[in-house]
């Protein structure tokens, strides 16, 4: 598993998964006073109802997290328009980039009577949108081709001609998504026709409480470039937060670096396995330079570990 390469060290509406040892403390006798819950170890940031695979695969590794949604999918300008170019038209090719496509195209797709079509689709967590209905008994739906790596930009210089003559795809995305795949197959032949089915907005009526939660946590998990520009909008009036971002593939990894971050970790390979280990590594080395500015603290004399707990997590 390969990782970016973090920065020199620098002094240090969500849900929150407590953290098993609980939330209450005895007091006078027969009282009990309520503590405030302890920093997440991890943010987690996809739409509302998306963060619950990742969550538990963290909880089998004792990592506790804050859920903070940072996007909302809305309509695009085009989704009007897909169930009219299905029953229309007929492609060679539809592309799939993402879950939030898969799902916006198959209402398009049955509106449209479900005609006969070939999808290619980018990840596996894409795939799986289609399963139900690529395994029906009437497969007019049929998931065919994947790229050997789950970029938009290896699909473009991968996916199959099926003759030599054009070979027309229907790529329906988000409005924010690059040209990549579209300019990658046009210079390959390919007629591509893009439909922008929807769009991303960021959420913003986060509460005080939940975003310094998530300020104070050493890492924040995205899953695009999104929603790496809202949590920078989010933070843009908090000084010097620097701690890490752990990215679901290099897309959103490369798009970290643009934003100018710095501590940033993500798979060679995108995908939830991948992922978590990018959070485990990037929590690993927050650990470790935590015991090492400790370390520095104890050499002043100023202070003495013994008498406390301080330890990274991992």
């Amino acid at each position: 598993m390969a990782f970016s390469s973090p920065a020199p060290f620098s002094p240090p509406s969500g849900t929150f998964r407590p953290h098993p040892a609980g939330r209450l403390r005895a007091a006078a006798p027969g009282r009990v006073v309520a503590c405030s819950p302890p920093p997440p170890d991890v943010v987690v940031t996809r739409e509302r109802g998306k963060n619950a695979k990742l969550i538990a695969a963290l909880e089998k590794h004792n990592i506790h997290s804050l859920e903070l949604p940072l996007i909302k999918h809305v309509e695009g300008p085009d989704t009007d328009r897909l169930s009219d170019v299905l029953r229309d038209d007929k492609f060679d090719w539809i592309i799939i980039t993402s879950p939030e496509a898969a799902a916006v195209f198959l209402q398009g797709w049955k509106a449209a009577g479900s005609p006969k079509v070939r999808v290619a689709v980018v990840g596996a967590g894409t795939a799986r949108v289609f399963d139900e209905v690529s395994q029906s008994d009437d497969r007019s739906l049929e998931v065919a081709f994947s790229p050997s790596k789950a970029m938009g930009k290896v699909l473009a210089s991968e996916l199959p001609k099926s003759s030599e003559n054009t070979c027309k795809v229907l790529y329906p995305a988000s409005a924010k998504a690059g040209h990549e795949i579209q300019d990658g197959l046009s210079e390959r032949g390919f007629d591509v026709m893009r439909l922008n089915t929807y769009t991303t907005v960021p959420v913003e009526d986060v509460e005080p409480l939940t975003l310094n939660l998530a300020i104070s946590a050493p890492v924040v998990a995205v899953a695009s470039p999104s929603a790496l520009r809202a949590w920078l909008k989010l933070i843009s009036k908090v000084d010097n937060w620097n701690n890490s971002i752990a990215c679901i593939g290099e897309t959103t990894g490369s798009a970290a670096k643009k934003l100018g971050l710095k501590s940033i970790y993500y798979p060679t390979t995108p995908g939830l396995e991948g992922w978590v280990e990018s959070i485990l590594e990037a929590l690993r080395v927050h650990g470790q330079l935590k015991e090492v500015a400790l370390a520095i603290f104890e050499g002043t004399g100023l202070f003495d570990s013994s008498k406390t707990n301080l330890k990274g997590k991992i």
